[in-house]
């Protein structure tokens, strides 16, 4: 029997594929689940009609984080901290900071989506990577200087 996916499965595929499985798999478990739906010609529209929107979508989403990308890698990223003896910095610049200073600049960007292997703890220039899309990223410049004291 022929079906269409309405949505992601493990074993089968994604959302919106066409698929032949054996009639019992079908009518017994996929149909009644809401899993899939029988693969009449209307529903082949209905699915091309939805895949073809769900790529303007896609392409609309990639373009937009394309933007904020070219954008955010111009920014200048310069980050203030407390030193010590032999400019030894006190703790550490984590993902969280980074991802503050970008929210300051107006690009809200959540510290999961900023790419630090592990927390800068000399001072120097850095470069993070800063996931906004599926495969699109920004390279930001981070300089970490030393604060000045009053």
């Amino acid at each position: 029997m022929e079906i269409v996916l309405v949505q992601d499965h493990d074993t089968l595929g994604k959302a919106m594929d066409v698929l032949t499985v054996k009639d019992g798999y079908a009518r017994n478990y996929l149909i009644p689940t809401g899993v899939a739906v029988q693969a009449t010609e209307g529903n082949k529209k209905r699915v091309a009609e939805s895949k073809r929107i769900a790529d303007l979508g896609e392409q609309h989403k990639r373009k937009q984080a394309q933007e904020r990308a070219e954008k955010i890698e111009q920014i200048p990223c310069t980050i203030p901290v407390k030193v010590g003896e032999e400019d030894k910095l006190f703790g550490s610049v984590t993902a969280q900071e980074i991802a503050e200073f970008l929210s300051k600049e107006g690009f809200e960007v959540e510290k999961r989506q900023v790419d630090l292997e592990e927390p800068i703890r000399q001072l120097g220039v850095y470069t993070v990577t800063i996931k906004l899309y599926r495969d699109v990223s920004a390279r930001l410049k981070v300089w970490v200087v030393k604060e000045e004291q009053q």
